[in-house]
């Protein structure tokens, strides 16, 4: 994917300079924590639905399952509808006590369930783990940026990494999760004009389905493939089941809602596109194996796909949808991790009685650390020899460490029966397992580290822990009604105003999503006819008009958006 276009880079810098407009639309509208960590909990379930889609993606999303799709045929999408299960779970059964249950941070309602003491734990526990999973994926779109756009040099990667990540980190410093949340409907709309315009060239190129269905061999068809067994895929849902249940950027979405209704329909919306994009997405590199029968490195097949496919200026798209991919999860990461950094320690233990004002200056602060925390691991990676056993090691260090704390999470929002004990015990238990199997299989069999034993080594312990706790250690009388009346808190039917904001916030953003579509489309029709012609841009130039149009009608449209009455259920 060298030898950009000018057409290219036109669009390249056009969703750069929108995504910064974004964030500084939206720094002077956070006036509070909760505004700038939960977007006022005024935020529409089509906005956070998409948003939240979005924080699942990253580079690798394109690269690694189109490599699996080109290897293994449909088990790179089985793996991809594994998710879903979790998610309707998590919308049927947590979204709505997510929502009543916090309101700046994921966290800090573990310390009304089980005390003080596991708060700062989970805080101090998970900030660290997703710190160095965001310089990962920094250090790849840094990385994917250089060879891009032909700069193969180990200082273009490290001035790569330095602009995309202060891009991110400026948008989500100013704006806060509305600005964060905007910039990834954005991003949707740019992976998804990029993916329908790769899908049918490349079902073309191919010889259509009849032609596909022939020359790919019969286990491309199979449900599993390679060391994707059924054990593997069951393991691997439950970790999603719980990723959906519990992870930070995931569960900020629900409480940012405007009801609690409209926090069920998030996890749907998500399900739903989870269920439809597979074979959008990874069905180009299933077909590519008719007309690149022989890629040495599969995860070369999406570079190679838009290479050899797409015209001048969509080579641009494509680009912005793989940075949107990674940018829309790191700047989620970067709202989460500084909403837990400001609220559950800095404001716990230091600020206890600061203003709003002072609370945002340090919620912006919090996020300027941990971009700049992550930018920093990211120069770092860029140093070292093996990327890919980096990205090997995090992965297995998220099955080790991510039950311990998502199963007391989970059980404490549904159920009475867990006590403070039970919940420090059951962490105890699945982190202890895990760190010694971890630490353990570098001296003995190095299958304890993959996902499927990981996954059951801490959460089998994590369960254990939880029930032999509460039984040796009851909560008190006195505990035990606190938290009773917290769960039944959770369970009852509550009514919040919506608040004078709440339909102005949802057409504002749609207002501001049809213009920067609109000003994007307008970008690459310009940057077509100014710089090619129209037997090499038509194409392109088709898409620039769409979305030019297709992005006013939206802007237009958000007029409709009537200010709600009452307050939402």
């Amino acid at each position: 994917m060298s030898g950009l276009a000018a057409a290219d880079y036109l669009i390249l810098a056009g969703f750069f300079v929108v995504l910064l407009g974004v964030g500084f639309f939206y720094a002077g509208r956070m006036q509070n924590l909760r505004d700038f960590f939960s977007g006022g909990r005024q935020v529409p379930w089509w906005l956070a639905g998409i948003s939240l889609y979005m924080t699942t993606f990253s580079a690798f999303t394109f690269v690694s399952y189109s490599a699996l799709a080109y290897q293994n045929g449909i088990v790179a999408m089985m793996i991809w509808w594994f998710a879903i299960p979790g998610c309707l779970l998590s919308a049927r059964w947590l979204a709505s006590r997510w929502r009543r249950a916090a309101t700046t941070s994921p966290v800090e309602f573990i310390e009304t369930r089980y005390g003080s003491a596991l708060r700062q734990c989970f805080s101090w526990f998970g900030i660290p783990l997703i710190v160095l999973d965001d310089a990962l994926k920094l250090f790849v779109i840094g990385t994917m940026t250089a060879v891009s756009t032909g700069f193969r040099t180990d200082a273009a990667v490290l001035w790569a990494i330095g602009i995309c990540g202060t891009i991110m980190l400026l948008y989500t410093l100013l704006g806060g999760l509305w600005a964060v949340m905007i910039t990834d409907f954005i991003q949707f709309v740019v992976m998804g004009v990029a993916v329908i315009v790769l899908l049918p060239l490349a079902w073309s190129r191919a010889g259509g389905g009849q032609a596909i269905a022939a020359h790919l061999p019969p286990e491309f068809w199979r449900p599993t493939g390679g060391t994707y067994t059924w054990p593997w895929l069951l393991s691997f849902a439950v970790v999603l089941a719980l990723t959906f249940a519990t992870k930070w950027p995931y569960v900020q979405r629900y409480y940012a809602a405007r009801s609690d209704k409209e926090a069920r329909w998030v996890g749907y919306l998500v399900a739903t596109l989870t269920l439809l994009s597979p074979p959008l997405l990874f069905f180009p590199a299933l077909a590519a194996r008719v007309f690149l029968p022989n890629v040495d490195d599969a995860n070369q097949v999406y570079a190679l796909l838009c290479q050899q496919l797409l015209p001048v200026g969509m080579m641009g798209i494509m680009l912005a949808a793989m940075f949107s991919a990674t940018m829309s999860m790191l700047s989620s990461d970067y709202n989460s991790v500084a909403s837990v950094l400001t609220n559950d320690i800095i404001k716990r233990l230091f600020l206890q009685h600061a203003s709003d004002r002072a609370l945002v200056f340090t919620a912006r602060l919090s996020t300027f650390a941990i971009g700049g925390a992550a930018m920093a691991l990211a120069m770092l990676f860029a140093q070292a020899q093996s990327l890919e056993d980096l990205v090997t090691v995090m992965a297995q260090l998220f099955a080790a460490l991510l039950p311990p704390v998502a199963l007391p999470t989970v059980v404490g929002l549904l159920s009475r029966r867990v006590s403070n004990s039970g919940a420090l015990c059951g962490f105890g238990a699945g982190a202890f397992c895990g760190a010694t199997a971890y630490i353990g299989s570098y001296w003995g069999p190095d299958y304890l580290r993959t996902v499927p034993y990981m996954t059951w080594i801490t959460l089998a312990p994590s369960g254990a822990g939880l029930v032999l706790g509460s039984l040796l250690v009851p909560n008190s009388r006195e505990k035990q009604g606190m938290i009773d009346q917290f769960l039944e808190g959770l369970r009852g039917t509550t009514r919040e105003k919506a608040g004078l904001g709440a339909g102005g916030d949802a057409a504002v953003a749609l207002r501001i999503i049809g213009l920067t579509s609109a000003m994007l489309g307008a970008t690459l029709a310009a940057g077509i006819l100014a710089t090619s012609t129209l037997a090499e841009g038509h194409l392109s130039l088709l898409v620039g008009v769409l979305l030019f149009f297709g992005g006013l009608a939206a802007a237009l449209g958000a007029r409709a958006i009537k200010q709600p009455e009452g307050g939402p259920e």
